[in-house]
């Protein structure tokens, strides 16, 4: 799991599934005229109350951020753990303001005093109400759809196209330069100050970085670390319209060629294939 990739939005759908368990031990009912020594149930109390609305809601807050937190959507007969979620959370708002509307439900109270929603009731449904609409509105709102926390930033970032640091995963060479064979950096030409590289006349100055986005002269490519802001398909090098994986935000991913104005990807675990979305990503 990785909780870099939960966004505001399951922030608030998990404030709302707090607001929710502190709503369970509340008062359900509230009478005029009663004393203040007066007792009434809270939702642990009432099975169906707590089952209806309480749990109903917790449940769907633990559904929508776990599916969001995997980096494959686990699929229940064809539907996707966020999708069973949202279902709960709105089934729970529901629930909740039908027992805002009736607090008593069967019970007809014949006397003088009569129950009316209490404070856990209360705050209950609007806990149930802002969760159901937190889910639904996580996909198609832009700011809530943005990142929780942003993405860690490497130790010292260096320009486009040269070495990162060493540290993180998979992270190629050191300090000090090319490493020949058997770890020992290859100097420079006799004389160059901080072994230059070869080919470079001393006291000439060094070629400076290319442009981020644009691949170098002579139809090479340094391979550079990024990271997404937002969860993004990785789809096969063969054009296969099905992801083959998803890049979450907060982990560095190393880019081993560019294909157009996509990149060539590659995963913790090996795998290979085509980022065709490159908008605001971080290189390192």
């Amino acid at each position: 799991m990785n909780i870099r990739s939960l966004t505001r939005g399951d922030g608030v759908v998990i404030g709302a599934a707090v607001l929710l368990f502190v709503a369970s031990f509340l008062d359900m009912y509230s009478i005029d005229g009663a004393g203040d020594g007066a007792d009434f149930p809270n939702a642990w109390d009432s099975a169906p109350t707590l089952m209806s609305v309480f749990l109903a809601g917790i449940i769907a807050a633990a559904l929508i951020v776990v599916s969001h937190a995997q980096p494959q959507p686990r699929k229940i007969v064809g539907l996707d753990l966020g999708q069973f979620g949202v279902a709960f959370a709105i089934f729970a708002a529901w629930s909740a303001l039908g027992y805002i509307f009736d607090p008593a439900g069967a019970f007809d109270s014949s006397g003088s005093l009569s129950p009316d929603a209490g404070a856990g009731l209360i705050l209950g449904l609007i806990a149930a109400v802002l969760l159901a609409g937190a889910a639904v509105a996580t996909p198609l709102v832009p700011a809530l759809k943005a990142p929780l926390l942003g993405a860690p930033r490497p130790q010292t970032p260096q320009p486009y196209g040269q070495q990162p640091p060493q540290g993180g995963y998979g992270y190629p060479g050191g300090p000090g330069g090319q490493s020949s064979f058997g770890g020992q950096p290859q100097p420079g030409p006799f004389g160059a100050p901080g072994g230059a590289p070869q080919g470079q006349q001393p006291g000439a100055p060094a070629p400076g970085p290319q442009a981020p986005g644009q691949p170098s002269s002579g139809g090479d490519f340094s391979p550079f670390w990024f990271a997404v802001p937002v969860p993004r398909p990785l789809y096969a090098e063969d054009g296969s319209p099905t992801p083959i994986a998803e890049l979450a935000p907060g982990t560095w991913y190393l880019a081993v060629e560019q294909r157009g104005p996509g990149l060539i990807a590659q995963t913790q675990d090996g795998r290979r294939g085509v980022l065709q979305d490159t908008s605001g990503i971080q290189r390192g």
